[in-house]
């Protein structure tokens, strides 16, 4: 399953690039379910982020690593995949990129996800977009 988030901000995108930082990173954090930050070694290739997601009966944890990092005039990106994910997941992608526009950035977030079942990816799906949906705001 596929899904694209872009958010307008008024900043280039070196600038944007310089907030991406664990700060940023915890409050991004959505506020369920809870999450404790074990790891942040930041956006470069081979960095690790490991988060310990708290859904109040169980937790369980969730590890990325940096798979890639570029930039060129117009854009600066990364990549995270899931190298431990929560029962729930059973594949993660997720492309961060920050394109250069007239009026300042367009952050993108392209994210593709697979659970255990295809209709689970399909009942999700609002979940993912709410998640997302939330940073909405705070990268402003």
């Amino acid at each position: 399953m596929r899904l694209v988030l872009t958010t307008h901000v008024t900043a280039t995108p070196e600038k944007v690039w310089q907030g991406f930082d664990q700060s940023l990173f915890e409050k991004l954090a959505p506020p369920l379910p809870r999450i404790k930050l074990l790891r942040f070694d930041g956006s470069e290739t081979n960095n690790i982020v490991e988060v310990e997601l708290n859904f109040i009966l169980f937790k369980q944890i969730w590890q990325s690593l940096i798979v890639e990092h570029g930039q060129s005039d117009d854009e600066i990106y990364f990549i995270d995949e899931g190298r431990r994910l929560p029962f729930f997941l059973r594949y993660w992608r997720h492309q961060h990129r920050l394109v250069r526009t007239a009026t300042g950035t367009q952050i993108v977030d392209d994210i593709e996800y697979r659970t255990p079942l295809i209709v689970l990816d399909y009942l999700m799906f609002p979940l993912m977009w709410a998640q997302f949906a939330y940073r909405r705001p705070i990268y402003r």
